[in-house]
């Protein structure tokens, strides 16, 4: 038999060690992981040059734009930055223009989406006006749905814990999971409020409201609604200790809830926020050294169960507003993910496992993208292959997002993602894209379950 492809001189991450190895793929899926010697004859032969594979890896929080916000991102550049990244896989966030909160515009956007994207999409939806219309949005394809507490995006009353409930159930009928934005928006309003009349415009107020109380009070209402709903609940951008600390009580209850966190919430804090000013600016926002500290614990206790990147691309003129109310929050995060966080793997803070589990493995199982997340014969040719030890600086003018500013830049990091691999197609060496757009693939819920 020859087979499609054969990866030689690599090493990969298999069963929680690093092994010398080959890679045979055939028609998108790995067909055979062993020895040189042990490979079947292939149309195509690519040198790894001793570097390391990894599962291809997973994000499950990123905001691609696109439609209406195109000027910001869209699915062609994001799914460059994604690929460039390390990236085989991303999910892609509901507050677009138009909103993605139908079977209608779900259905335009993965239109939209089909002839541009570089990698494997799968799509969230905000809840519906409708409750009816949960169903069909399920059926037209959405992996899960996101519920956005800080601000009315989608077609639920925040206000109404009887509503939420409501569309909580019919989500844990239908098998699907919610993620959630975990801020009180009668709390946080409350305080923008008091503090605009003031003429509090500057970063300090902007974290005094949205402080860790308005993470926590949001955390402790949804998941009073898991226990009475028994919905798949994951939260998004988890950046305190107590609200960590709550998410782990209902773990430990057996409730079905889990958790991500950031690199800029675990490589930034506060003072950073007060010196780099508004690039800095995301929502939740970036916390004191001692949340800093209860995250990587959380990390190293196995309580945060993914890390991802939150990519929320805008226009640089957005990020530059004189009062931080007008400040549009969120950081560009696709190609910063893996080399910030492998730098700490070189730094013995995290090791390759911990990357392979928390953008992989658990991303995978959690949300049951099948094929996806392991290296193992019959799974995916998803692959990401990295260069453990190449140091470089990180310079945002080389993104190929569109969002080309970055809280880090200039800051030296050490590992690099240097070949991305989807369906056993290279798509990215050394930062060039090699592949057409349209080549990455739809994750539908039908292929999800």
């Amino acid at each position: 038999m020859i087979v499609d492809s054969v990866l030689w001189n690599a090493k990969a991450y298999l069963k929680q060690s690093i092994v010398d190895c080959s890679i045979a793929v055939n028609e998108g899926k790995i067909f055979k992981i062993g020895k040189e010697a042990n490979m079947p004859k292939a149309d195509r032969r690519i040198d790894l040059k001793n570097n390391v594979v990894l599962p291809g890896l997973i994000d499950v929080h990123v905001h691609l734009r696109d439609q209406g916000k195109s000027y910001k991102e869209d699915f062609l550049t994001g799914t460059s930055g994604a690929a460039a990244g390390g990236f085989s896989t991303v999910i892609d966030m509901p507050n677009n223009e138009p909103v993605t909160m139908s079977a209608a515009t779900l259905r335009n956007r993965i239109a939209v989406s089909e002839r541009k994207i570089l990698v494997n999409v799968g799509f969230r939806s905000e809840f519906p006006r409708d409750p009816s219309e949960i169903e069909k949005i399920v059926n037209e394809g959405a992996i899960g749905f996101k519920l956005f507490m800080a601000e009315q995006v989608g077609g639920l009353d925040l206000s109404r814990d009887e509503a939420l409930l409501k569309a909580f159930k019919t989500v844990a009928q239908l098998g699907v999971s919610v993620a959630v934005h975990a801020e009180d928006l009668g709390m946080l309003k409350k305080a923008e409020e008091k503090l605009k009349k003031g003429e509090h415009n500057d970063v300090a107020a902007f974290l005094k409201a949205h402080s860790p109380d308005v993470e926590l009070r949001a955390v402790r209402r949804v998941l009073g609604l898991v226990k009475d709903s028994l919905v798949q609940l994951h939260f998004c951008h988890v950046t305190t200790r107590e609200a960590l600390e709550e998410i782990v009580e209902g773990k430990k209850l057996g409730m079905r809830v889990s958790c991500e966190t950031t690199p800029h919430n675990l490589l930034l804090s506060i003072s950073d926020l007060k010196r780099i000013g508004a690039l800095c600016v995301t929502m939740p926002p970036v916390r004191s050294e001692e949340h800093v500290e209860a995250l990587w614990n959380g990390v190293r206790q196995g309580w945060i169960d993914m890390l991802v990147s939150d990519h929320a691309p805008h226009a640089l003129r957005e990020k530059e507003a004189e009062s931080i109310w007008d400040v549009k929050v969120g950081i560009p995060g696709l190609e910063t993910t893996l080399p910030l966080l492998l730098t700490q793997v070189n730094q013995r803070r995290l090791s390759i496992g911990d990357i392979v589990r928390l953008m992989a493995e658990k991303p995978s199982e959690i949300f049951e993208l099948v094929g996806k997340g392991h290296l193992k014969e019959g799974k995916d040719a998803d692959l990401t292959v990295i260069d453990i030890h190449e140091k470089h600086r990180i310079e945002p003018s080389k993104f190929l997002s569109k969002a080309k500013y970055s809280p880090f830049e200039g800051s030296e990091v050490e590992g690099k993602p240097i070949k991305t691999f989807v369906g056993g197609q290279l798509i990215m060496e050394s930062g060039e894209i090699l592949a057409k757009p349209g080549i990455g693939k739809i994750i539908r819920r039908e292929n999800a379950i």
